[in-house]
């Protein structure tokens, strides 16, 4: 699909793909950021391809085939375009907090996948050692987990990692984009960041953050 050389939205646009998995067991849908080869009146004339909006629908066909999502969960009529800053299962959890957090040491296979920042073989780690023992955060970082997403959506055995930010969607978002932007490590000598404890980004520090001019 050429994206960017007529008008569909996001949704249409995966709602597409979805029927094509489901109706004619399409192995594969592949996504290309429409770029102008000459400057011929009858073709669409774009500043820029959009080359993140292509990696955003790859990223959201990942999970349409691999994480049991559905087009109309991930995207609908209020929001039909995925968010340039945020990863579309991110995304999705932000405007879906009411099946947050997850308690790591008791949440199915399914379940666990839904969470930001777990994959396919993160789950299945996390199934496998909590058989012998109830996790800890500490020790979901040891089993490979990375936790810059995940420690938001998650508690271990009912225990959050901080009250304060208890599924607060501005905290959450402003910071997860504060450390993909900074590469800020969660555990530091075993104690939480000081970001954390003494200042929560505004949105406005987050879009300069982002851009580069903070």
């Amino acid at each position: 699909m050429m994206i960017g050389a007529s008008p569909e939205s996001d949704l249409q646009i995966l709602r597409l793909s979805e029927s094509l998995y489901e109706k004619y067991s399409l192995k594969r849908v592949y996504y290309s950021a429409y770029v102008s080869i000459n400057n011929d009146s009858n073709l669409p004339s774009l500043d820029n391809p959009p080359l993140l909006r292509e990696n955003r629908l790859y990223q959201a066909d990942w999970l349409l085939r691999y994480y049991g999502f559905k087009a109309e969960e991930l995207l609908d009529d209020t929001h039909p375009n995925f968010n340039n800053l945020l990863d579309p299962k991110c995304e999705w959890a932000l405007r879906h907090l009411e099946y947050f957090p997850v308690d790591i040491n008791k949440a199915d296979f399914y379940t666990l996948l839904r969470i930001p920042g777990i994959g396919v073989t993160s789950a299945k780690r996390i199934i496998s050692a909590r058989r012998h023992f109830n996790l800890r955060f500490d020790q979901l970082k040891g089993l490979g987990i990375v936790l810059k997403r995940a420690i938001y959506f998650i508690t271990c055995s009912g225990t959050y990692f901080n009250k304060a930010s208890l599924l607060n969607p501005s905290f959450i978002e402003t910071n997860i984009l504060l450390q993909e932007r900074k590469s800020i490590p969660i555990f530091d000598t075993g104690k939480q960041l000081s970001i954390f404890d003494n200042l929560i980004p505004t949105k406005e520090d987050t879009i300069k953050c982002i851009s580069g001019n903070l």
